[in-house]
Parts: C-alpha cells; sequence; structure tokens
C-alpha cells in the first residue's frame, strides 16, 4: 500500500496510510507527495472544521437588504474548492478556488451585512472576500457553531495555501488541471485525454513528441497512466532544460553543485560578492530535499530548482521588501501611496458608493484615501460624486471603517482627504463623528513638543494616527486656542476639486470667478480636526516660497500639475520638499481611468490619487512603487528630492551630479505555465515578452522580444534587451507578457513592476501577476539581469 509524505495543517510532516481503491485522491496524493503539502485524507481525519465543511452546509447567501438566498456550500474533496448551489437550480452549481479568496471577516463587517444587521446576529455572519475586483461573497449559517467551523476551516486552508513554496504551487497547478483533464473521473488518462490537457494547459505538443513522453510513462504498457506514472508523465514535462544546462554547467560531476561550485555560481551568474562560501552553504541546507547531499555539502538539480523559484531566487531583492527606510523624515519627504474618490467602486458618473472601498484601499496599504462630504437627511452628512447620480453612503459609516481598518495593514499614519460641501450645521456632524468614533486615533493637536514653525512631523511620529486634510480657519495653533467660543464659524478661502475642474474644461466664466473670489463658511469644530495638512489654493510657486506655511497642502488637476513640470519642474521639486502636494485625476476621467503616476512622482509630489478600482499599467506602477518598505505606504524619496539646496529637474537628468549613467540588460530566457487568455477550446497563447523602464523622461523605453507560437507552457525566447538609466532611483521596470495577434491589438496575459533599485540582479523568477494584481501561480519568467556602469 502507497505511503506518502502529507502535512496536516499547523502540524510537523506526518506519514499517512491511503485509502484503497480511491485512485483519483492517491493519484493526487502522489502529485502532491514530493513537496511537504497538505494532504486531503490527514486534514479531514483529524479537522473537525473542515469535516464540517466537508458534510455542507445549507447558507443564505446575501446581495441586499432584499436579496437572500439560500445556498448549499460544501468543501469538496481536494481541500482547494468549495462547491455550491441552489436548491431549487435542479444540477446547475458553481466552484470557487481556496486561492481565491484573500481573507475572512467575521459579523457584520461589510456593507450588505451590516443592512441586515437587525435581522441576523453578528456571530451567524461572514464574508469572504476575494482577491482582485471580484465582489464579495456575504453569507449567513444556520447557527454561530456552523458560521465558526467555516470561518476557522476556511482560514486553515488560505494559510496552507499561502505557506507554500513555488515547487509545491506548480504541483498543485498540474494535479488541478489532471481532475480537469480526466472527464470520466476513473482516476485514469489515456493518450487522447493527454492531449486535450496539453492544450488546456497551454501547450501545443506535437503528437510525436507527446506519444514520446506519454510512452516513457506508461510503465505498465497498459494504455493510460495513473498513480504514480502520471507523476512520472508529469516530471517529464515538467523538465526545464534551460536550468539544467545552466545546473551542469557549472557542476564539476555533472550531477551536483558542491560548495567551490556553488560559489562560483553565485559569483559569476548571480553576480554577488559578500560571504559567498557562507551564502552556499546556507543554500543548501535550506533548499537541498537530499539528506544524503545535504551530509556531502552538495545541491542536486532538485534542490537548485527550489532555490531558484524561491523568494530568495525572485527578481525582486527580499531584503527590499522589508521596512528597511528611515522613518523618521518630514512627511514630504515621502511618496504616500493614495487613493482618489475612494468609496466609489465603478465610474464617476453612475458607479456604485461603498464603505468597501476604504476597506480594499487600506488594506493595499493605501495611506490616504478621499471623502466628499454632502449634506444628508435626518441630519446625516452623506458621502458620494456630488451632481452625479452615484450611489450615497453615510459618512459615520465611512469614519467607522476607517477606525477599524486604518492600521491592519501598516501602522503608519493615514490621511483623510475631505472635500466639504456641508452646511455649518452637518459640518458640526461631521466633526463629532471623527471625534467621538476615531477617539485617540484622530489627531487633533499638534505633537507635544514640537514649535508650530518646525516643519511637519514623520511616519514615525505619527505611528497610528489618523490626519484629517482639509480646510481650516487660522494657522497651526488655531485649533487651540485661536478660535473663540463666541465665534463659532468663520470664513476660509475656497480650495474645491470640482470648481478646479470647471476651470479645467474652460467652459463657465461663473464658476471660475467664484473660484477666485469667494469664501466659505467653516465651523470651528470642523477646523479644530485639521492639524498637519491644512488646505490652501495654490497660487504659483514664488508665492508659496515665500508665504506658505509647512502644514498647508495644495491640490491640483494632472492637467495643472503637468503645467508646472513643464514649466518649472526644479522649483515643483523644490516646493516638494518642504510642502505636501496632492495630485488628482482629471475630471473627464468619468470612466475612473487613471494617469500616469510616475511622471508626478518625478518632481516629487508626495500624494498622488489614483483610482483603486482601475485596472491597468498606472496602478500596476503604483503597487510596484509602494511593495517595497513592508508595503507600509511610505517610500522615502532620493535625497536629491529631499534637499533644499539642490536643484534637480527631471527634464534635465544630466544635471545630477554622478558618475554617468546605467545599463540594464536583461536576458529574457523563458516563461512557465502562463495563463490561457482565450478559454476557447483549442486556444493557445502566443506569447511575447516585453519590458518597459518607467522613470524621467529621458529615461522611458519600451522593448519586446519575438512571439513564440502556441506555446504557454513553456516558451523559450533567449533575447537580450538592453536600457540605460539615467536615474535609477526614480526608475520602475514592468515586465509584461502578452499574447500576440497580428491582427488586432495584443491580449494581456501577466506583468510584473518593481522599482529599479529592487531588482536583483543575475538569474531570476519573475512570478507573474493578473491584470488586477493578483497572483497567478505557477506563472513566471526566468530572466538574467545584468547593471553596469555605461561607459
Amino acid at each position: 500500500m502507497a505511503r506518502v509524505k502529507v502535512r496536516s495543517l499547523g502540524q510537523r510532516p506526518v506519514r499517512c496510510r491511503q485509502r484503497p481503491g480511491a485512485r483519483r485522491a492517491r493519484l493526487t496524493a502522489l502529485c502532491l507527495s514530493r513537496p511537504r503539502r497538505l494532504s486531503v485524507c490527514a486534514v479531514l481525519r483529524v479537522d473537525a472544521d473542515l469535516r464540517w465543511m466537508r458534510a455542507g452546509s445549507v447558507m443564505r447567501k446575501v446581495k441586499s437588504r432584499t436579496w437572500k438566498k439560500q445556498r448549499y456550500f460544501r468543501l469538496q474533496d481536494d481541500c482547494a474548492t468549495i462547491w455550491y448551489k441552489s436548491e431549487k437550480a435542479g444540477n446547475a452549481h458553481c466552484t470557487f478556488s481556496i486561492s481565491d479568496v484573500e481573507t475572512v471577516r467575521e459579523g457584520h463587517q461589510s456593507e450588505v451585512l451590516l443592512s441586515i444587521a437587525d435581522e441576523f446576529p453578528p456571530d451567524r455572519c461572514f464574508t469572504l472576500v476575494f482577491r482582485g475586483r471580484r465582489g464579495n461573497l456575504d453569507l449567513v449559517a444556520e447557527s454561530a457553531e456552523e458560521a465558526q467551523s467555516w470561518v476557522r476551516g476556511m482560514r486553515k486552508l488560505i494559510e496552507n495555501l499561502e505557506s507554500m513554496g513555488e515547487q509545491e504551487k506548480l504541483d498543485q497547478w498540474i494535479c488541478d488541471w489532471f481532475k480537469k483533464a480526466d472527464k470520466n473521473g476513473d482516476g485514469r488518462m489515456n493518450f487522447k485525454e493527454v492531449q486535450d490537457l496539453l492544450k488546456m494547459m497551454n501547450m501545443d505538443m506535437n503528437e510525436h513528441h507527446a506519444m514520446r513522453l506519454f510512452t516513457l510513462a506508461d510503465k505498465s504498457e497498459s494504455g493510460t497512466l495513473e498513480d504514480d506514472e502520471f507523476v512520472l508523465f508529469y516530471k517529464l514535462l515538467t523538465e526545464r532544460p534551460e536550468v539544467r544546462r545552466l545546473f551542469q554547467q557549472h557542476s564539476s560531476d555533472g550531477h551536483t553543485l558542491s560548495l567551490w561550485d556553488l560559489e562560483v555560481f553565485l559569483r559569476e551568474g548571480q553576480l554577488e560578492q559578500e560571504n559567498l562560501r557562507e551564502h552556499a552553504a546556507e543554500l543548501v541546507l535550506c533548499y537541498e530535499p537530499s539528506d544524503t547531499a545535504k551530509t556531502r555539502q552538495a545541491m542536486t538539480i532538485d534542490g537548485f530548482l527550489m532555490y531558484l523559484g524561491s523568494p530568495e531566487g525572485s527578481v525582486f531583492n527580499p531584503s527590499r521588501k522589508q521596512l528597511y527606510q528611515d522613518m523618521r523624515q518630514p512627511l514630504c519627504h515621502y511618496f504616500i501611496c493614495s487613493s482618489h474618490n475612494t468609496y466609489l467602486m465603478e465610474n464617476q458618473l453612475r458607479g456604485h458608493s461603498s464603505v468597501e472601498g476604504y476597506i480594499r484601499a487600506l488594506s493595499r496599504g493605501c495611506r490616504c484615501v478621499e471623502v466628499d462630504c454632502w449634506d444628508g437627511p435626518n441630519g446625516e452628512p452623506i458621502v458620494y460624486h456630488g451632481y452625479t447620480l452615484t450611489s450615497k453612503i453615510l459618512f459615520k459609516d465611512v469614519v467607522s471603517v476607517m477606525g477599524q481598518y486604518a492600521f491592519k495593514a501598516s501602522q503608519y499614519p493615514v490621511i483623510l482627504s475631505m472635500e466639504n460641501h456641508c452646511s455649518v450645521e452637518q459640518q458640526r456632524v461631521l466633526a463629532h463623528h471623527l471625534t467621538c468614533i476615531l477617539g485617540d486615533k484622530l489627531l487633533q493637536n499638534a505633537l507635544e513638543g514640537r514649535s508650530v514653525s518646525g516643519g511637519l512631523p514623520s511616519p514615525e511620529d505619527l505611528k497610528g494616527k489618523i490626519l484629517l486634510k482639509g480646510k481650516k480657519i487660522g494657522g497651526l495653533g488655531a485649533s487651540v486656542s485661536a478660535v473663540g467660543e463666541d465665534s463659532p464659524v468663520g470664513d476660509v478661502s475656497e480650495e474645491d476639486e470640482r470648481l478646479e475642474m470647471e476651470e479645467e474644461n474652460h467652459h463657465d466664466d461663473t464658476l471660475r470667478r467664484k473660484a477666485k473670489s469667494s469664501n466659505e463658511r467653516l465651523s470651528k469644530e470642523l477646523s479644530d480636526c485639521v492639524v498637519y495638512c491644512k488646505s490652501v489654493r495654490f497660487s504659483s510657486f514664488k508665492h508659496a516660497r515665500i508665504h506658505s506655511k509647512f502644514y498647508e497642502i495644495s491640490s491640483f488637476t494632472e492637467f495643472k500639475a503637468k503645467k508646472h513640470m513643464k514649466e518649472a519642474g526644479a522649483d515643483f521639486v523644490h516646493h516638494n520638499s518642504r510642502q505636501l502636494t496632492r495630485i488628482y485625476p482629471s475630471g473627464f476621467r468619468t470612466d475612473s481611468s487613471n494617469f500616469n503616476p510616475q511622471e508626478m512622482w518625478s518632481v516629487g509630489c508626495q500624494i498622488v490619487a489614483l483610482n483603486f478600482q482601475t485596472a491597468g499599467v498606472e496602478m500596476d506602477l503604483n503597487d510596484g512603487l509602494f511593495g517595497q518598505n513592508g508595503r507600509c505606504g511610505y517610500v522615502l524619496k532620493p535625497l536629491f528630492m529631499r534637499s533644499a539646496e539642490k536643484q534637480f529637474d527631471p527634464e534635465h537628468p544630466q544635471m545630477l551630479d554622478r558618475s554617468g549613467p546605467l545599463t540594464l540588460t536583461i536576458q529574457v530566457i523563458s516563461g512557465q505555465q502562463l495563463p490561457k487568455v482565450n478559454q476557447k477550446e483549442g486556444s493557445i497563447v502566443d506569447p511575447l515578452v516585453r519590458v518597459e523602464l518607467h522613470g524621467v523622461p529621458l529615461d522611458q523605453a519600451k522593448l519586446e522580444t519575438h512571439h513564440i507560437e502556441n506555446n504557454g507552457f513553456n516558451p523559450i525566447w533567449d533575447e537580450t534587451l538592453k536600457f540605460t538609466v539615467h536615474v535609477p532611483e526614480l526608475a520602475l521596470v514592468r515586465f509584461v507578457v502578452e499574447d500576440y495577434d497580428k491582427t488586432s491589438k495584443n491580449d494581456f496575459v501577466g506583468q510584473f513592476t518593481l522599482p529599479f533599485s529592487c531588482i536583483q540582479q543575475g538569474y531570476r523568477h519573475i512570478h507573474l501577476l493578473s491584470k488586477d494584481g493578483t497572483k497567478i501561480p505557477p506563472s513566471s519568467l526566468f530572466v538574467h539581469i545584468r547593471i553596469t556602469q555605461r561607459t
């Protein structure tokens, strides 16, 4: 009887005896036996929560206060898929993968479940939050015990998946495909099913080669593959000839890498220079699966593959993923991850408004969110995009969500950018909700020990604090004593995004005159909530240099910002070394599209607000920049952008005092298990790789490989692309895979974006992300990267 290594949730590897006759279950276990992977049989035997999920539950699926339908949910045998169906839908059913679920929320922690809080207690409610931009699944169980079993079980399964290595993800991927290809469910695969499997996996292998692999694996000569025969076929299929060649080039005996061989590889292949012997020994200890090889201090091809597929073998330097930057600089010295009209889930005219927008943005590390406040019924301010058909939500619900989620992803300060259109009466309600709901989290006074003229505090100083950005009566000290109780309201100059947009449109002279001349009434209570982010209207860089205070912040539409960049780039950079600046999308972007944030970062603008709900290259750049430094939402600007003495102009980077530009050389070697774009039967991608350099204008460049016909499973390009980089501190590199189409626009397959400063040289894997920024394991690129001084 077969015995395989398995791992129970939260336990060390154990050994499990498989049940005879369960061919498909045995095959799955065999697929997963090489890495330390979750065993279906072990988990179902020892974990009560997963047994409950496996038995199934009838729960209410809730979409709104009036839409609540019963559905039958159960965990499938693979412990990786949830199956559900309507009791009235006959044979119709749906499934989703555990890997699609990002997190589980307990209780009334969604807008939908909050709306039915009076009907169902929180201990029976939970929410499955999916990755990317897919909507949540809100569920109500029949009992609190049942809800808890599902919540605990889902969290265990998610944790187990997240702890997988790249090889484990590959094994899971291949087993998932096997189950799809085994149409009759007998646990065997004939040659026709193998051919179908190859096409499903994005591979157009010629029949002769496919039959050769099939015959090699069919040790029983039965004409079908089962059990370990399929495992052998899988190993033959996933052979990496380009990695084996690299391994053999550095192996003294052709079979293993000795410590000396590994040292040479680290120096010549990975371009490392320090502690090579110690690092080589650590690699063997960490990644080599063979105890015999470990005893000899050697690495086999399996260990070599595990190293190259690990985070240490990734293109993104693992040390830069941790919090590594100085967090004690003034706020204006950081780029700050920022969202525009955060409450909107769709477009700017008819889109749905939801507190979910804030939850998702804050969970992604966003540190500046926006709220548009208007007078609402029953004295309660509402949030929506004014003068449009977008739906409305309560301001107090937004503040409540801020209190719950502001510091889950990062402890560094959150800026709440408020556009206030409320009457004085409802402004007092705004202030009441901010102070009562947020409590000590809301910064209401200047920090003790800091002078009112001493400059902005640092992210470290403001840990755990929410800062309100808005209009304010008087200066920084006014929040304490300057406005007396006999002056309940004050006049402030107008700074209104809507009016800025009207100016931009150049079609309403009345509104433009109003924007330049009108004052607005502001309640003292709301004014006192603003400390270090007083919104002021921008006049000119010269005026700001003479008159502006360090705690003042101005906002620009993208077009105004571009105008200032072209006319006075160096002045813009200097302005941003002393004060905060916020950039937001043009009013013309009613579809919630985004502008290129890189242009704004190149002049030091800190708060570059994007529509987080819209996927695309702009959000890829944003995620790429803020993927470093612990994903805390703050990235320290380069020194030449923080110093008041230095004059940096992104249009003329040659003026920087440095030895010269760098050359970035990227050898695009191969791709692995690329996702299918067109799900039609027989459709296979023709992949090409484009590498994009984003930075100052002189550094902008794009180069691409040729396309490979009909192979998304293991394409080989082996092409070299070269780039010149003048300002590496501001550069981002984006790797894009597309499906070539000679008659129309290429289709997107996957991408990965990272700061130039976070690149690891040498032979590296690039683990691709989907269009909405979620992982798509085991899809990757294999490259070699070298950075040299240009001569």
